[in-house]
C-alpha cells in the first residue's frame, strides 16, 4: 500500500468535484518590490493539473 505524502497534501485542497487547488509560491517575503497587480495575482489560488500517476503517488488516499 502506498502512503500519502503528508507534506504535499497539506499544501493542496481537493474540491468536492475533485479539482486540486494550491497557493502560488513566492509570497513569503520581498514583496515590496512587486507591483500591486503582481501581489494580488499571487494571493489568488491556482488550479493544478496532475497525471493519474502523480495523484496516485502523492494523494494515495484522497
Amino acid at each position: 500500500m502506498i502512503k500519502t505524502n503528508k507534506s504535499y497534501t497539506k499544501r493542496i485542497k481537493v474540491t468536492k468535484n475533485g479539482k486540486l487547488i494550491a497557493r502560488k509560491a513566492g509570497q513569503n517575503h520581498f514583496n515590496s518590490r512587486q507591483t500591486g497587480r503582481q501581489r494580488l495575482n499571487r494571493k489568488r489560488t491556482q488550479s493544478l493539473t496532475m497525471t493519474a500517476r502523480a495523484k496516485n503517488r502523492f494523494l494515495a488516499n484522497a
